[in-house]
């Protein structure tokens, strides 16, 4: 089953027909559909109260918290899809990695992945696992209502930089070692977190997720040969996996311009498109058949309501022969940005594309 057919049989969802869902599947819209990456997060002062105090993979293992953390962009913003609030290492935490999200680095493992004899760490994940996820998920959607819940993951590549490289990195040195040096491990690696993901994606469709994104944070740092040869497979095994459940599925990574084609070979239904490409030069490298999500520079949000409002008609203009296009920064909401200019660039949106 594709994004593009209801499910047979079954009455549609509350949220089947909702603008966001309608992008995804490459249907006419009443107007192009805005959800921001990172919109549940640190550029909210309500966040900020309900975090106080709280580490952050712990505030992921608690439903009431993941709700409310969830709902405040919907409530906010006017958004048209909201984002499960996580982040991409609460899975392998869950199946039982000693690591940690550390403030100001980001997730630290204590025992890098170097060798064969490693994999075994790695274990299936269950649902039982993350049993937090289930509650949360439901919670949400009971509240939400008609608007979409995005469920996300990382993707296998994603996961497999930080587990050899032990943190972030700007080279990812230790990665590329093993990806060029011993290519058997560095497939069974990928192969391992492609199961894993993909049962984390599956816990949260199961649940009542309307749609997912597979976040390839640093997919960019690959050529493009290297991609289709030692990434592709992992990616298209997690797309495959939650193929039959018939919800969209979303793929976005960071400076992947030279990518957009092969990550939508992968299996996405919509590719994420970051502010470096132009969305109808992004559509030409994608390729017919699928939707584009994206671009607005996140800075651009610095420089003032006139500003922000030609930017964003920019980008409209970019999608305007696009076959689905759902608005979207080009990355994530960065900490510091104005609340308010986040939500006026929804209602201009909004009113911009009203069809």
């Amino acid at each position: 089953m594709t994004a593009n057919e209801a499910p047979r049989g079954k009455q549609p969802t509350a949220t089947y027909d909702s603008a966001f869902l309608k992008a995804c599947r490459r249907e006419p819209v009443p107007h192009t559909p805005v959800w921001f990456m990172r919109q549940a997060g640190r550029s909210l002062p309500e966040y900020l109260k309900v975090r106080e105090g709280i580490p952050m993979l712990e505030s992921c293992r608690r439903p009431e918290l993941v709700t409310e953390i969830t709902l405040q962009p919907v409530r906010r913003h006017g958004v048209d899809a909201a984002i499960y609030y996580s982040d991409i290492v609460v899975p392998l935490k869950a199946i039982g990695l000693d690591l940690d999200i550390k403030p100001g680095v980001g997730p630290v493992v204590e025992q890098p992945i170097r060798t064969r004899a490693d994999l075994a760490r790695l274990r299936d994940l269950t649902p039982e696992d993350v049993s937090y996820v289930t509650e949360a998920v439901g919670m949400l959607t009971r509240e939400l209502g008609p608007t979409p819940l995005i469920g996300f993951a990382g993707a296998p590549f994603t996961l497999a930089s930080y587990l050899v490289e032990g943190g972030p990195s700007r080279t990812y040195e230790n990665a590329k070692a093993m990806m060029y040096g011993d290519p058997e491990l560095w497939a069974d690696l990928l192969d391992r977190l492609a199961d894993i993901t993909a049962a984390f994606l599956k816990v949260q469709i199961e649940a009542g997720a309307s749609a997912v994104q597979l976040f390839d944070s640093w997919a960019g740092a690959l050529a493009p040969a290297d991609y289709r040869r030692s990434v592709l497979p992992a990616s298209a095994k997690v797309f495959e996996a939650v193929a039959g459940y018939g919800v969209p599925r979303l793929h976005f990574g960071v400076g992947t311009g030279e990518l957009l084609g092969l990550m939508g070979e992968a299996g996405a239904d919509v590719v994420g498109v970051d502010w470096r490409v132009p969305l109808d030069e992004a559509a030409r490298r994608v390729g017919p058949g699928k939707a584009l999500q994206g671009n607005l520079d996140p800075t651009v949000l610095f420089a003032g309501k006139e500003v922000v409002e030609t930017k964003a008609q920019e980008v409209l203009d970019a999608a305007a022969g696009l076959e689905g296009h759902v608005f979207n920064l080009g990355h994530g909401v960065m900490p510091s940005t104005d609340p308010d200019a986040l939500t006026r660039l929804v209602e201009y949106v909004h009113s911009a594309s009203a069809r």
